[in-house]
């Protein structure tokens, strides 16, 4: 394939299936409808997950970024107003897990990971806007993480607490996940959100939070042979977990992204090898089709389903692979992954991308094509990542 092939298709399924999906998810009333069944059936009335509204403002926001559509610009505005009166504890701060569609209070703890995507979204949002308020609020979200989630004893993030910070009994990510006191999802997604934030407001305490997150990822979270630790206890010592694929490819371009955001040679220089290391363990989860399988299991069996995030992450992560580390093959696996996406999980005509290819071949229906965790962020970020890197 042709590299101005791949650019028009990458783009096409940006502006032609993806981002009209959500387009059409707004609600009118305000924020956006929390959930979409796989058959097309709107849930009007479905709660609404911060995970995925956080990521709303953030896709929207670093479109616009890109391809300079009002459209774009004003969905993310549209998003944030919601997000900012509904999702926010205006008595203790931070963000809360889920609300009802009306943007009454549901589910109020304060999970590490959602106050990480409230200041990724809102970041990206100042960007473009230069809208005061919209900084504010992310520079107290990160107040609140350093105040309460830093651990100053061991080092790191707790993964959750209750909605006043008191300790959580259950800490949890999602049904998928074990509770541990630390986990490598919240970290990573943490070290994105500090490092977006640090491009629009350039503060040395959120400098110095980045640097020893990127050390933590580096020295703790990242086994000797290059994969993730995914679970650990408040001490760091490593709870039973698989591997990962999609994170490893992931954490392996996310990482040193966020070390080129410091502008700090000597950062870069100490991420880039293992950043290198990860990224190549993380293609041992490479299939002959082009795909990459979802995970290995404790028991040593692997998960062969071709879940839609983690081939976004395959394309992003060799193209990094190709491109700053001088791996030729990286920019073939990453079309190849792409080749996959375009005949197996893109929706021509519904629109967005199925949850996934199951093992035997079939489409993974189950799953919603929007919800708490079915969102515009690792898709549209792959096709926003295809053109930085190619125009």
């Amino acid at each position: 394939m042709k590299t101005d092939v791949f650019l028009k298709e990458v783009q096409a399924c940006l502006e032609e299936n993806i981002l009209p999906f959500w387009l059409a998810l707004k609600d009118p009333r305000g924020g956006f409808y929390g959930e979409m069944t796989a058959d097309g059936k709107v849930q009007f009335d479905a709660p609404r997950g911060v995970i995925l509204n956080a990521r709303l403002i953030w896709s929207f926001a670093a479109a616009y970024a890109a391809l300079h559509k009002t459209e774009y610009l004003v969905t993310a505005v549209h998003a944030r107003d919601w997000f900012l009166d509904h999702f926010c504890d205006h008595k203790y701060g931070g963000v809360y897990w889920s609300v009802s569609a009306s943007g009454e209070r549901l589910d109020t703890k304060k999970q590490l990971y959602a106050q990480g995507f409230a200041i990724y979204g809102l970041s990206e949002l100042y960007k473009v806007t230069r809208d005061d308020e919209v900084l504010k609020n992310a520079v107290n979200l990160y107040r609140v993480v350093e105040t309460y989630f830093a651990d100053r004893e061991h080092g790191g993030y707790i993964e959750a607490l209750a909605r006043d910070f008191s300790p959580l009994e259950d800490m949890s990510l999602s049904a998928h996940d074990i509770n541990a006191d630390k986990t490598m999802n919240s970290h990573l997604h943490i070290l994105e959100a500090y490092a977006n934030l640090y491009q629009v407001w350039p503060d040395d305490g959120l400098k110095e939070a980045v640097e020893r997150l990127l050390d933590i990822i580096g020295s703790k979270v990242m086994r000797p042979d290059g994969h993730l630790q995914l679970y650990f206890s408040r001490d760091w010592q490593v709870l039973p977990g698989g591997v990962s694929y999609g994170h490893d490819i992931e954490t392996s371009w996310l990482a040193l992204e966020c070390a080129f955001a410091l502008k700090e040679v000597d950062v870069v220089n100490r991420v880039r090898p293992w950043a290198l290391k990860m990224g190549l363990a993380g293609n041992e989860g490479l299939l002959p089709d082009g795909s990459m399988r979802y995970e290995q299991l404790l028991t040593g069996s692997f998960d062969d389903s071709r879940q839609w995030w983690v081939q976004a992450e395959t394309v992003v992560g060799n193209l990094w692979l190709w491109k700053y580390h001088g791996v030729t093959q990286g920019a073939q696996v990453a079309l190849s992954a792409w080749t996959y996406i375009r005949e197996c999980l893109v929706d021509p005509e519904g629109g967005e991308w199925w949850w996934a290819v199951l093992p035997d071949g079939s489409l993974d229906k189950a799953q919603p094509k929007a919800g708490f965790w079915k969102c515009p962020y690792h898709n549209s970020r792959m096709c926003l990542q295809v053109l930085n890197i190619f125009c």
